[in-house]
């Protein structure tokens, strides 16, 4: 076991798998400590869609949940939050909160922003009204909400992206970093906790841009680091190559974070590369679609085989509702449009997710995790 110790928090690594990257480490915060590998639940405007903070926190009691510094800042804007106490009391969640900093909505809204150097002009998808983000004004609402980690202002590049836009992406959002740490470093939280800031590598799918920008980012010296600009549409083989590149560069003695992945194979095979971080709206948006995830394979509720089977919903027990609630009656719920229905979803596929990344630490301590990753790879696959 090896531990660092910096201004604020604590990492810890427990141990290295002996026949992958994989680690099983803990990050311990002023709200708790977080067991990786770890899948944070995304709660992009204060809350995880379609479950409560108290189901939340009883049934599936992740470590670390996500929200989203663009959406809040729209609405309720971080002068209400503030007002409130920071978002821990405004949102009634005592566990540790990430933020990100609105750099994946520079990509995702592309159509309504235009980007300069000094930052990022975007019209609200609400109101039509124009707003403008720099490096300094995504920090400081950050901070006004009161995350316990802080990410880095950036551009994620679209898939697929030329190499010399790659490229000029990349060294802004390197000139942008430079200008968030010396904006995180000016100023003191304000809610009496620590809070810590993870810069991001980004480089598209370009191997010597990623070791540029992986060697970049380590030299800040930052408490953490994230891997950007992965899962917007690139074939998952490239997804881990990428991985493999800025994991085998960025420093063992910090938390890594691959932001936006993804599927429960993606989950695993990143893991499987040294990566302790992920988040991802897959297993909410999809439940809300009626697609479950389990060790075995993928379940599409809303299919008529389904109609007259009795059986619980999963045979594992992730949750209470798996052997709560039967198929049958789940797929009834689909079909009468009842909101219950994409609660019980929801709650099961962040169980399951939950569940995968703490069997895989599980997994990793005992020393058994690259045979059981396998076997769970080959099961996940399945569309049952």
């Amino acid at each position: 076991m090896i531990i660092f110790e910096f201004v604020f928090m604590k990492f810890t690594l427990q141990k290295k798998d002996s026949q992958t990257k994989a680690r099983a480490c803990e990050i311990e915060t002023d709200h708790g400590s977080i067991n990786t590998p770890i899948f944070m639940p995304v709660g992009t405007a204060a809350t995880v869609k379609g479950i409560d903070q108290i189901t939340l926190k009883n049934e599936i009691n992740p470590d670390i949940i996500l929200a989203n510094n663009y959406h809040l800042y729209l609405r309720p804007g971080p002068e209400i939050i503030s007002k409130a106490g920071g978002i821990h009391k405004f949102m009634n969640w005592k566990s540790p909160i990430l933020t990100d900093s609105g750099g994946y909505q520079v990509y995702s809204l592309s159509a309504n922003r235009k980007i300069k150097e000094e930052g990022v002009k975007f019209k609200s998808h609400i109101d039509g009204s124009y707003h403008f983000f720099t490096p300094e004004k995504a920090i400081d609402i950050q901070r006004f909400i009161g995350a316990d980690i802080i990410m880095a202002f950036d551009e994620c590049t679209p898939y697929p992206c030329n190499y010399n836009y790659a490229k000029k992406s990349m060294h802004m959002t390197h000139r942008w970093l430079n200008r968030c740490i010396q904006e995180f470093n000016s100023k003191d939280p304000i809610y009496g906790y620590s809070q810590t800031f993870f810069p991001i590598v980004q480089g598209s799918v370009y191997k010597d841009l990623r070791t540029q920008s992986a060697e970049y980012i380590s030299e800040t010296n930052c408490f953490g680091n994230a891997i950007g600009g992965l899962s917007v549409g690139e074939p998952a083989e490239e997804m881990y190559a990428m991985s493999e590149v800025v994991c085998n560069i960025l420093p063992e003695n910090k938390p890594r974070y691959l932001m936006g992945v993804g599927t429960p194979i993606n989950l695993l095979e990143n893991i499987a590369l040294g990566v302790d971080m992920f988040d991802c709206v897959m297993p909410t948006r999809n439940a809300r679609n009626g697609m479950l995830f389990t060790a075995k394979g993928t379940i599409n509720i809303k299919n008529e085989k389904w109609k007259n089977n009795f059986t619980p919903i999963d045979d594992n027990d992730y949750c209470y509702v798996d052997k709560f609630y039967s198929k049958a009656y789940l797929r009834h719920l689909f079909s009468v449009k009842e909101s219950l229905g994409r609660q019980i979803a929801t709650i099961h596929n962040l169980a399951f997710y939950l569940w995968l990344v703490r069997e895989a630490r599980n997994r990793i301590l005992n020393g058994d995790f690259l045979q059981w990753k396998n076997t769970m790879v080959n099961q996940m696959n399945n569309r049952i």
